[in-house]
């Protein structure tokens, strides 16, 4: 859970700052065999309290983490944080014979060997889940900008989704599901998309339509209040922030820090520049569903479908288009750098590519699947805290 401090409210002061945090989600695995967890084991978590504070919660089962980073308006601090949070947690899990692993998936873990995490919250989530929740073995990386009048969340939050699908594929970390290479570069989505109320958000015209659905689904009592909404972009319902799901958690902490210099950027480009997108209808949340799925198929090796020219884009020069929409807004908001390390990575690979590197290498030496998950599982332990 994001710590925003005074920011607890929406009645708070407006800001141009574009403050920003960023949850990352992790696995909790063995140090040996880097087998996910069943159970969080007694006095861990404490432990890790002890050392990181409100920085680190519990999630819905007790094989998964999640680390925050402070409210900051500069990249370099959230980089810094980041780094901190991840090799201080490690060095404790190593006290305890544990380690980290942050991937959309892993590699390994057996879906209906966890337990669920006890807490009220998540009893009553497991309970309206039932087996969707046990299936929610899956990490990500969320998000949250605040912009300068909450109340344009819902508006930007419309116009931005033609351009989810630019951090999924960014992001894909998740190629391997219950010890098989799924096929896709980003299997995470296909399993967290069978819960309600995920994937693409609805094109709310304004605050009131918004609104009126949360009351709607509150008045059935469908749900207790918005944080039950799992859009892949979403009103904080704690903060006065706009809160980004889509991307895979990301393996490695710069890939992670871009995503959040790419998102902040756009959101900033969007408050400025209110006629962008502001037409969205039907047939455009139609093809963004569309090139979600491209994303989490094909990852950065793929192609977009473009509406306005009737043809395929390749992901590398939507990258490239979109960096260039944007690149004035991260220049003045100090994050231009870390933006543009994203142009890294399809040179470079995301994490769903260098597991399969290393999967393929593994196997052709060796001649055994068992032996190559486990290469990719320690390479995953590794490089999460480098």
């Amino acid at each position: 859970m994001l710590r925003l401090g005074s920011l607890a409210s929406r009645e708070v002061r407006m800001s141009n700052d574009y403050r920003f945090g960023i949850e990352e989600e992790f696995f909790v695995v063995d140090a040996e065999t880097k087998a996910a967890l069943r159970r969080m084991p007694s006095g861990f978590f404490d432990a890790l309290r002890d050392r990181l504070g409100d920085s680190i919660t519990v999630e819905l089962l007790q094989s998964q983490l999640e680390m925050a980073t402070a409210p900051t308006d500069r990249i370099g601090d959230a980089l810094d944080e980041l780094r901190d949070l991840r090799h201080i947690a490690g060095r404790v899990a190593a006290e305890h014979g544990l380690g980290f692993i942050a991937a959309g998936t892993h590699p390994t873990a057996s879906w209906d060997n966890v337990r669920a995490t006890k807490a009220n919250r998540y009893d009553g989530l497991m309970q309206d889940l039932q087996m969707l929740g046990e299936r929610n073995m899956v990490c990500g990386l969320h998000v949250h900008v605040e912009l300068p009048d909450p109340d344009l969340r819902v508006d930007v939050m419309r116009r931005i989704t033609p351009y989810l699908p630019h951090f999924i594929a960014l992001s894909t970390s998740s190629p391997f599901w219950g010890s098989r290479q799924t096929g896709l570069m980003g299997y995470r989505l296909a399993a967290y998309d069978e819960l309600p109320r995920t994937g693409l958000p609805e094109l709310f015209e304004d605050n009131a339509a918004y609104e009126e659905y949360v009351a709607a689904l509150v008045g059935a009592r469908a749900i207790s209040d918005s944080s039950y909404v799992w859009w892949a972009i979403r009103p904080s319902q704690k903060h006065p922030t706009l809160e980004l799901r889509a991307p895979d958690a990301c393996t490695r902490v710069e890939d992670a820090v871009a995503l959040a210099a790419l998102y902040r950027s756009l959101v900033r480009f969007l408050v400025r520049h209110p006629e962008h997108h502001r037409h969205i209808g039907a047939v455009d949340r139609a093809i963004a569903n569309e090139n979600k799925w491209r994303a989490q198929r094909y990852g950065i090796h793929g192609s977009f479908v473009d509406l306005a020219e009737q043809r395929a884009i390749q992901v590398r020069d939507a990258l490239d288009q979109l960096i260039a929409l944007v690149a004035d807004d991260a220049e003045d908001l100090g994050c231009l750098d870390a933006l543009l390390h994203l142009r890294t990575i399809p040179d470079a690979g995301t994490s769903a590519d260098m597991q399969i590197a290393v999967y393929q290498e593994a196997h052709h030496r060796t001649g055994n699947r068992g032996e190559a998950l486990q290469a990719v599982k320690t390479w995953l332990a590794h490089a999460t805290l480098q």
